[in-house]
């Protein structure tokens, strides 16, 4: 029984052996193996796409979640979505091994990507990607988390909830509430009117808040791993001690808070466009 086991890993061994040969041979770097075997064996990525127009309400809730890939919303005055979603794989078993659920109601728009649970999605770790576009009515409640990518998002007149977002966040306008956490690129919004909290928690990358001059609040950030500054003329801000600042904006009022931000606060006029870090 011994000597069967070592004649098949022998005969196993010298397989291996013959097929690095033969990649040896053929002028390539063993340094790129198994990668560039696949990508000379594999054809063209399979692409499939999601077209869909629905209607909505005023202020109706929109969810964006599990995609992976870029995310970008455009408004206009409107009742009605468009969605479009462009999704590719190296395989056609693949990109049947993961779904986007679309839903909605007159109130409501869902859009989420289902995770892969199978057995091949968890050994080899192919997942389709997903570019999302939609074309949306300015009057909703926009809730977007779980987002592999950037997340670009027009004018929101509403409140906006952005969470859970590997890439860079930029919301043209919003008003109403607003939070942003748990999110690994730079953060840019503009508030017109603040009547609600501002909440953001959990930035790993620098933070860039447009104001309209008519925005009177108090700013708050602890934890911060970087400084507040502010080209406002109506903003004063202090340093309180080590990595906590805080800024009144205008006469001061509505609570903006920001704690676990690893990177800069600046506070800019509306209309000035972030730069880069």
């Amino acid at each position: 029984m011994k000597r069967i086991i070592v004649v098949v890993l022998l005969v196993g061994f010298a397989g291996i052996a013959g097929v690095v040969r033969s990649y040896s041979n053929s002028g390539h770097s063993l340094r790129s193996w198994p990668h560039s075997i696949k990508a000379q064996g594999s054809s063209a990525d399979v692409r499939d796409e999601i077209r869909k127009t629905v209607e909505l309400s005023p202020g109706a809730r929109v969810n964006v979640s599990g995609i992976n890939g870029a995310v970008t919303i455009e408004t206009s005055d409107t009742r009605t979505a468009e969605i479009y979603i462009e999704r590719t794989a190296e395989s056609q078993e693949a990109l049947n091994r993961r779904k986007i659920i679309i839903s909605n109601t007159p109130d409501s728009l869902t859009i989420k990507g289902e995770k892969d649970s199978s057995f091949l999605g968890k050994i080899f770790g192919s997942n389709p990607k997903e570019k999302v576009t939609l074309r949306l009515p300015r009057q909703i409640a926009l809730n977007t988390s779980g987002v592999n990518g950037a997340v670009k998002v027009g004018e929101i007149d509403g409140p906006v909830d952005v969470s859970g977002i590997n890439g860079r966040v930029e919301v043209a306008e919003a008003s109403g509430s607003a939070n942003f956490s748990g999110i690994n690129g730079q953060v840019s919004f503009a508030l017109r009117g603040l009547s609600k909290s501002i909440d953001i928690s959990g930035i790993n990358g620098n933070i860039e808040m447009r104001l309209s001059e008519s925005v009177n609040a108090d700013l708050e950030a602890s934890g911060l791993n970087g400084v507040v500054t502010s080209e406002l003329p109506n903003v004063v801000v202090d340093k309180t001690s080590r990595g906590n600042y805080t800024a009144r904006i205008g006469s001061g009022g509505t609570q903006i808070s920001a704690s676990g931000i690893n990177g800069n606060i600046r506070l800019k006029g509306l209309g000035k466009e972030l730069k880069s870090a």
